[in-house]
């Protein structure tokens, strides 16, 4: 039955309008139009647009697409690194309805002729750098419908420009409409984006994003970072990566400066630092890594303040004191593709300044508490569904809930019907709660090594060989063993000119952890990784298993 607050008081658009990040853009060009909103390159050549010329470009984008017959509902892929036009196929792309589903650029041709067939794509935009992959893909197309191909030219590419489209980028700009008239989503549970999982096991699932969820994820992003007005944000994180953890948005509603980069390097970072005036970044370990390993001649001039935010593999200790040393600020976060990237931090407190750096990269590397305007995260039984006591040791399964959540898998709905049983979002790692309220991831279900019996976490092991002082990279994961079932072998990537022996680094693990859990085998390598910098484990568990092999022969 209906109350008196529910009589006469109906929603319109005087009272209501859809929440879509397209919004922020929108004001940034009307209030700050002359501020600096893009700069791609250094120099005096580099290319430098206001907001109000990159919403205009962003308008031109949609209104081309529309000649074409593109239309709410459907999908535009986009195969860029982060340069101008990435940022611009964020806002232009979803303003006339369609959905962005920007491709992993490391990705094989095979797979992305999938992602292609399976999101039903219209058109692709790509960067003349990845013209060969993409060749290749749309001939592996098993889909009899044809795709749009537009070529992008940037001026920074140093190799070969072969074209492989029907038109490019800035011709195909030139026939829209800088005044196109677009419209916010008549709901705003509309899809936005489409991202693609990693697909280490099988095809990748299409994780659907819907304009409320890029909102909330953007402002959540800024409050969490206190991000000012006119942040200086450097593209160190790929945009293809969960839509850069919503970070496209974020800076459009700051009116801030999107300093583009084609590769991650850095001397390449560290000099767009000290010269933009950068004030942000993000990235996996592996990008901090770099830069607290590079030379120190690279880091004169950079002044201190840098805010830097770190996802993935907790910051062990010597990652956070390298940081300390350059004057960073590093903030943790956690999530997942499902989750528009970070739906949690490790939110820091005053106190533990003042601890010791051993007990303070404890503190920090836990997943922490919910994002702001996430509805909540809870370690639960997933069995019963109830949450795990928080005494920092029962282990159960960490699950999100609310408004930073993917509206589903796209064409999978026995995975949606899966990944949202019980009205949560089962995310697959498994955590304790902290007596603080804080999560602490112990593993991922699948790595979980399992040796006579007992349980050992991947991450507790890998946590310590992080403290070794000639570690630059580790990855754990379970090695077959006729006696034990699984025995921990650690993969080991060593700082430049650094020496070390496997016997060495099972005594050091010994030292910290029991004996059960020390790795059993040792092997020094370059480390798989994914673009975004995280360790393909799933690749070492291979390893493992044909040393096991081999053992056996």
């Amino acid at each position: 039955m209906s109350g008196i607050f529910d009589q006469d008081l109906p929603q319109t658009p005087a009272n209501y309008a859809a929440i879509s990040p397209l919004s922020f853009i929108e004001r940034s060009a009307q209030v700050y139009p002359d501020a600096l909103a893009v700069i791609h390159g250094q120099g005096p050549s580099a290319l430098r647009r206001s907001w109000s010329e990159v919403y205009g470009r962003c308008r031109r984008l949609a209104s081309a697409l529309a000649q074409e017959g593109i239309g709410k509902g459907d999908t535009v892929a986009v195969m860029l690194p982060n340069t101008p036009p990435m940022v611009e196929a964020h806002f232009g792309i979803p303003m006339l309805g369609a959905v962005l589903n920007a491709l992993n650029t490391r990705l094989d041709a095979e797979m992305i002729a999938f992602m292609l067939d399976h999101g039903e794509s219209k058109a692709v935009i790509v960067d003349t750098e990845f013209a060969p992959v993409m060749r290749k893909a749309l001939e592996l197309r098993k889909s009899p419908h044809p795709i749009m191909v537009i070529d992008v030219v940037d001026a920074l590419y140093e190799g070969e420009n072969e074209s492989i489209g029907s038109i490019e980028y800035e011709q195909f700009l030139a026939a829209g409409d800088p005044e196109f008239a677009w419209r916010l989503p008549d709901d705003e549970w509309d899809a936005i984006t489409l991202n693609y999982t990693s697909g280490t096991t099988g095809n990748p699932k299409g994780v659907v994003y819907h304009h409320r969820g890029a909102a909330t994820a953007a402002i959540s992003n800024i409050l969490e970072w206190d991000m000012p007005k006119h942040a200086v944000y450097l593209w160190t994180l790929p945009m293809f990566h969960c839509n850069g953890w919503c970070f496209p948005w974020a800076v459009a509603a700051r009116a801030g400066v999107n300093v583009c980069l084609r590769k991650v390097e850095a001397k390449a970072i560290l000099d767009a630092i000290r010269v933009h005036g950068v004030t942000h970044y993000c990235g996996a370990p592996i990008v901090h890594s770099l830069l607290v390993n590079a030379p120190e001649s690279m880091k004169q001039g950079i002044a201190p303040g840098v805010k830097a935010m770190v996802a993935g593999a907790a910051p062990p200790a010597s990652m956070i004191e390298g940081m300390e040393r350059m004057g960073f600020d590093l903030l943790h976060v956690y999530g997942l593709t499902e989750v528009y990237g970070p739906a949690t931090v490790c939110a820091k407190h005053a106190a533990w300044d003042d601890l010791d750096i051993g007990e303070r990269a404890r503190l920090n590397s836990r997943q922490g508490v919910t994002y702001h305007l996430e509805r909540g995260i809870s370690v639960m039984n997933p069995e019963t569904m109830l949450p795990v006591p928080a005494d920092g040791e029962t282990m159960g399964e960490i699950m999100f809930r609310g408004n930073i959540t993917m509206k589903g898998y796209l064409k999978n709905p026995k995975a949606t019907q899966e990944a949202l049983s019980g009205g949560w979002f089962h995310s697959g790692d498994l955590a304790v709660m902290d007596p603080d309220g804080y999560v602490k991831i112990k593993d991922r279900s699948k790595d979980i090594i399992i040796s006579g019996g007992e349980n050992i976490s991947s991450i507790e092991v890998e946590d310590v060989l992080y403290r070794h002082p000639h570690v630059l990279a580790a990855a754990v994961v379970a090695r077959p063993d006729a006696r034990w079932g699984e025995t921990p072998c650690a993969f080991i990537e060593l700082k430049e000119g650094s020496h070390a022996s496997p016997e060495e680094i099972i005594a050091h693990c010994k030292k910290h952890l029991a004996s059960f859990k020390a790795p059993k085998t040792v092997v020094f390598c370059e480390l798989p990784k994914t673009s975004t910098g995280k360790i393909q484990k799933f690749a070492l568990r291979k390893q493992a298993e044909a040393l096991a092999e081999a053992s056996t022969q």
